[in-house]
């Protein structure tokens, strides 16, 4: 009997978007068509769950490559994996996709999961694999590299046998289409009911610019035809979010191609934003007890070595330089200096808990390919600090510090938040350490995730090389999820660098580290916050809080004098004296979303008032002048997150 009979015969949905379209056994998902060698209990995994996605999501990936390779005959295949909200193949076509093609492969998509082909899974033997895709050279290569496949590769081959699935005709039960893949796949074409073809990009085969160009199609597809129809509307607004637009359009950072890629410069606008948010966050690392230090943005290699982060981490940093007959390398991270601060002298137990804190910038070589504005960049300053303590210490270290992390997002507006434990997995290879450090390591920061009380998902295999990691994973305005904060546990690197303290009891003991980086980095952490407040910043963060804008010419020198009290108090005003009319001013200093506008006509001048606008268009009249300026000093001074509005200081 196959899973579908055995769900059909206990009544099981299998139609619709809560219908199943494979089975969870032990575990493992499992085609309908799977016919179990024993009786075993297997759970409905329904197309709308996050499971049921994932399947959906790589049979229209199949669906799509089929479509490709009959509109352009020769076409060669890699890899077509699920991704989160949709799916990508890559393909080596004659010449590069247009929209014009992705429109007409869409077309033929329809079609093909009209027609309702059934997929089916066959098992084939190494050898026959290698007959059945000669033509097929990308395939060929995965093949060869089954017993180390990761990631997305992971999606075609494994450690266990070879599998082809097959589409097969729904009439004939002929195959029309065949892919090496590991499934499972839904049981018919039939069950994709809404996908959409989104964009065609350059990519290199496996990751890697020594490898050739490939055509990269990206997709979605959803359970029903108004999640997609939501999904669609989430994009439009991201797109309106995007930090690389709204950076251009508010004057905040470029990306000069002068520089080279994932290199950004920050405009004065954007160095007032950077400047408030390192300011404030700097104030707050000195308060919970972090001794500011700064550290070169150059070392010999061997400091690396020492850390551990060479070998571990060549493949992230820029190549080294050759200097008076030694290696040296771009930091890519701060923590192996510290150690030196560390160890500049000796410790007693009777200072620890020790905390360093910089904002060091560092360098990491990411592909070109994931580079992304602000928020993957391949130069990047980390809110970087390093609690060292005992071992009886660390569980409240690690309290203190998750505290402190979400108290300080919670103060730049993000405070929906989940956390994410990455620890070690079975590639021993990746990681140093003992398996006692380990679980040592892994029960603290599990014990304090949990007693936070927030959500906690286990990430198994995404610890670092020297200790497993709590992420902080921030939710913005419009639901996406961010990851923001780290706290990691490094035992690793206090003995590679023969960090020490003495005891109570004058022994020589050997501290653990801990790492924490409260925004992950400040380009980042500025490009989420520009897209969760969509360039309307709050009034303390903001670039420019305040315009004057005069109704006449008559009235500019009453608004530059309005315009000093406030300078005197702090608060960043303009006054927008160019020869534009009133409504093309307001207009201008709302698309550069400036928090209050104090607009000043001849009877204001002569009763010493003005009139507030506001960025949603509310507006009061006839502010005496001392109460607009406390109001505005006010809202500063107390860093509100929301807008102001009208409506908010009746």
């Amino acid at each position: 009997m196959t899973a579908f009979d055995a769900l059909r015969e206990a009544g099981i949905e299998l139609t619709g978007p809560q219908g199943a379209v494979v089975v969870r056994d032990d575990g493992a998902l499992r085609d309908l068509a799977w016919s179990p060698d024993a009786d075993v209990e297997v759970e409905p995994v329904a197309a709308d769950s996050p499971d049921g996605l994932v399947v959906l999501r790589h049979s229209a990936a199949h669906a799509m490559a089929q479509a490709v390779q009959d509109l352009f005959p020769g076409t060669l295949l890699g890899i077509g994996p699920p991704i989160e909200d949709g799916f990508y193949y890559d393909f080596l076509p004659e010449r590069p996709f247009t929209p014009e093609d992705l429109a007409a492969i869409e077309k033929r998509m329809g079609e093909i999961i009209k027609s309702g082909q059934r997929f089916a899974r066959r098992p084939i033997s190494d050898d026959d694999a290698r007959t059945e895709l000669a033509n097929e050279k990308f395939k060929l290569e995965l093949i060869g590299l089954k017993s180390t496949a990761s990631g997305d590769e992971a999606t075609e081959v494994g450690s266990g046998g070879l599998t082809m699935y097959d589409n097969l005709d729904a009439k004939t039960g002929e195959r029309v289409w065949t892919d090496l893949c590991r499934g499972p796949h839904l049981p018919s074409t039939r069950r994709i009911p809404a996908v959409k073809l989104m964009r065609s990009a350059a990519a290199y085969w496996r990751g890697s610019e020594k490898n050739p160009q490939l055509q990269r199609i990206y997709g979605t597809a959803w359970a029903t035809r108004d999640d997609l129809k939501a999904h669609l509307q989430r994009l439009e607004e991201a797109a309106k979010r995007d930090h690389r637009k709204l950076g251009i359009e508010l004057d905040l950072f470029s990306f000069p191609d002068e520089l080279g890629s994932g290199l950004a410069v920050f405009h004065p606008k954007g160095g007032i934003l950077r400047r408030e948010l390192e300011n404030y966050a700097r104030q707050r690392h000195i308060d919970e007890g972090f001794d500011f230090v700064n550290t070169p943005h150059i070392s010999k290699d061997g400091l690396f070595h020492t850390s551990g982060h060479l070998p571990y981490y060549a493949d992230t940093m820029f190549p080294p330089m050759e200097l008076e007959g030694a290696k040296y390398q771009l930091k890519a991270m701060s923590c192996p200096m510290h150690n030196l601060i560390y160890k500049a002298r000796g410790r007693s137990y009777r200072e620890l808990p020790l905390r360093l804190f910089e904002f060091g910038t560092v360098y990491r070589y990411e592909k070109s390919g994931v580079v992304h504005g602000l928020t993957r960049v391949r130069g990047l300053t980390q809110d970087d600090s390093h609690s060292y303590c005992t071992p009886e210490q660390a569980p409240a270290e690690i309290k203190k510090l998750l505290n402190f992390i979400l108290g300080l997002l919670a103060d730049y507006g993000l405070d929906d938040f989940y956390l994410e434990l990455s620890t070690r997995d079975d590639t021993k290879d990746k990681f140093v350490g003992s398996d006692d450090d380990w679980a040592t390591a892994t029960a603290v920061l599990s014990d304090v995730a949990t007693a936070s009380g927030l959500e906690l998902v286990a990430d198994p295999g995404g610890a670092a090389f020297y200790g497993p990691k709590i992420s902080v994973q921030a939710k913005d305005a419009i639901g996406r999820t961010w990851q923001l904060a780290t706290i990691q546990y490094d035992f690793n690197q206090p003995a590679g660098f023969e960090l020490e303290y003495q005891a109570a009891d004058g022994s020589r003991q050997r501290p653990v580290m801990i790492h924490s980086a409260k925004f992950g980095s400040i380009e980042r952490f500025i490009g989420v916050l520009t897209e969760h407040y969509a360039g309307a910043f709050p009034t303390w963060l903001a670039p420019v809080q305040v315009v004057g804008i005069p109704i006449s010419e008559e009235q500019n020198t009453y608004l530059e004098q309005v315009a000093d009290r406030l300078s005197t108090r702090g608060i960043r005003v303009e006054v927008d004296t160019s020869d534009e009319r009133m409504q093309k001013k307001i207009r201008t200093a709302q698309k550069q979303k400036v928090p209050f506008m104090l607009i000043a006509g001849e009877t204001d001048a002569e009763t010493g008032a003005v009139s507030f606008r506001y960025r949603d268009g509310s507006q009061r009249n006839g502010i005496p002048i001392d109460q607009a300026v406390e109001e505005i000093v006010s809202t500063v001074a107390r860093r509100m997150n929301p807008s102001p509005t009208a409506e908010l200081y009746v």
